[in-house]
């Protein structure tokens, strides 16, 4: 299982301290912007015991816990909406692309879903199951994210008042794209979950991410 990347901030007031030897308050994570390059959002690996979902920046080959990253999707991501129904009646959507050249292009991420660090025979047929179990903008519960491969087949639908499109299935040792589709802008909470079965016993861990797109 390879190191979570983090990086420690100390705040001068906190360093003055340190340089005295009168630390008495642990230094926070800082938070950390991603907004273009592929990126796997959803990226799961097993510990032996326990699934862990992590953000893996291939750019920098580097991991992040989902609470410490934040995913930046910027004006520039707008294009036309194709006119599939999920995508309501807007004219414009934010789009992080299904295809790098695509993502390069318009300088936005490029989001993957990621098994390839599960090791084949240890879950039960071989997958692993991902499901959105919430999603929010701006506090809101939300119907305005989805994610979508090809002519508007649907992953994911934050839609509240459905339960379809709410979880899919991957091989494990596999790499995956698909578009991730905002609706508005404003700062999105997207909650995930991992599971997959292993001897018998049903694993699973869950995230939040957030996401901000801006006007």
């Amino acid at each position: 299982m390879r190191t979570l990347a983090r990086t420690l901030t100390i705040s001068g007031t906190v360093a003055a301290a340190v340089a005295v030897g009168a630390l008495t308050a642990t230094p926070a994570l800082a938070a950390t912007t991603l907004s273009s390059g592929h990126v796997d959002v959803l990226d799961a690996e097993w510990d032996g015991t326990n699934l862990h979902l992590h953000v893996h920046d291939e750019e920098a080959d580097a991991e992040y816990d989902p609470a410490d990253v934040t995913l930046s999707v910027p004006r520039a991501a707008q294009v036309a909406n194709p006119g599939y129904g999920f995508l309501g009646t807007g004219a414009r959507i934010w789009l992080l692309p299904d295809t790098e050249v695509e993502a390069d292009a318009a300088g936005v991420l490029f989001p993957g879903v990621s098994t390839e660090h599960l090791t084949s025979g240890v879950f039960a047929n071989n997958t692993v199951t991902y499901a959105l179990t919430g999603a929010t903008r701006n506090g809101a519960a939300t119907d305005d994210f989805s994610v979508y491969a090809g002519s508007g087949s649907r992953w994911y639908d934050s839609n509240p008042a459905t339960t379809s499109y709410k979880s899919k299935s991957f091989a494990v040792a596999t790499h995956n794209h698909a578009n991730w589709a905002f609706e508005e802008a404003g700062t999105y909470k997207l909650t995930f979950r991992v599971s997959g079965t292993v001897g018998g016993v049903t694993k699973s861990t869950t995230a939040t991410y957030t996401v901000v797109v801006s006007s």
